[in-house]
């Protein structure tokens, strides 16, 4: 299942970002609700917000390092545990979206822009920051789950 929702994390990220660069000028911001959510066409060759710029050999060795705990995790703990399962699928599949972009532009394309300073970012990174949120969740749940079983 894991690897199931990385392979679906991964076409989406991929395929929504070959439509920005397709149909979009780089710059170019189209409102879906005006001042709240836009299309924005963006390039980024760092990190969450503009750190690290340029930095794609620590971007590589990072990723690797990532993907390899991950896949490592996905075999070994969770077994049996559907939502760890889903949390580690769409940090695997985010983190090799934005690897894809670094490996083959030497940037990663962003395009959603929300009201706010808040960044710039696509598909893997929200599948980044949601397999995080659900693992810290995963987390919880097994500390209360064992805090109950020694009651």
């Amino acid at each position: 299942m894991a690897y199931i929702v990385a392979l679906i994390i991964i076409a989406l990220d991929q395929l929504t970002k070959w439509l920005v660069v397709t149909y979009m000028e780089l710059g170019e911001r189209i409102p879906i609700i005006d001042q709240v959510l836009y299309l924005y066409s963006h390039r980024n060759t760092g990190a969450a917000f503009g750190i690290l710029q340029g930095q794609m050999w620590f971007f590589y060795i990072v990723t690797i390092i990532i993907v390899g705990v991950i896949i490592y995790l996905i075999q070994t703990e969770a077994r049996g545990n559907r939502l760890l399962k889903i949390a580690l699928g769409l940090v695997l599949g985010g983190a090799i979206g934005n690897f894809i972009d670094r490996l083959l532009r030497q940037e990663v394309v962003d395009f959603i822009d929300t009201f706010g300073d808040f960044p710039i970012f696509n598909i893997a990174d929200s599948a980044l920051t949601i397999g995080v949120g659900l693992f810290l969740l995963n987390i919880l749940i097994q500390a209360r789950n064992e805090k109950r079983s020694t009651r």
